[in-house]
């Protein structure tokens, strides 16, 4: 991804969802329990909906009973940063893009084993790439992580 060159705003707004737009580049919050992906349950990965960048995969996927998509662990560590959030009146782990900068949730020490760990992402903020569908999409390298299991 470090080819990656961010479309300007306008650009944004033109392909992106008024939701996904909000989402990613103004730091908003989708619904629980209303949104595309809190209870996809199909194998694939999960990936930047600007900058295609894979973030997570259905194998780190679980049900955090939050009403969004929460994983373990990202896919590709170095594809997601965080930084603290302090809005809300609160502190948190605000987890965003690398090549894109692209805002995705935030970061909880409430998770399951084996990292402890809750990335609850926004679905808004991420494209969903069935298995059947990764090597026709560019994503033919994490088909393995699937054969495995």
């Amino acid at each position: 991804m470090s080819d990656f060159n961010k479309p300007d705003d306008g650009e944004l707004k033109s392909k992106l969802t008024p939701m996904q737009y909000e989402v990613t580049q103004r730091d908003r919050t989708e619904r629980p329990f209303q949104n595309e992906y809190w209870d996809n349950h199909e194998p694939g990965i999960y990936v930047d909906v600007v900058s295609g960048e894979p973030l997570f995969s259905s194998l780190d996927k679980f049900d955090s009973g939050t009403g969004w998509p929460s994983f373990t662990r990202p896919l590709v560590p170095e594809n997601v940063t965080t930084k603290t959030d302090r809005t809300h009146l609160m502190e948190r782990t605000e987890v965003r893009s690398s090549s894109a900068n692209s805002h995705l949730g935030h970061l909880f020490n409430d998770g399951p084993q084996p990292t402890g760990m809750r990335y609850c992402m926004n679905s808004a903020s991420m494209r969903f790439i069935p298995l059947s569908q990764l090597e026709a999409e560019g994503y033919g390298e994490f088909r393995k992580l699937f054969d495995k299991r």
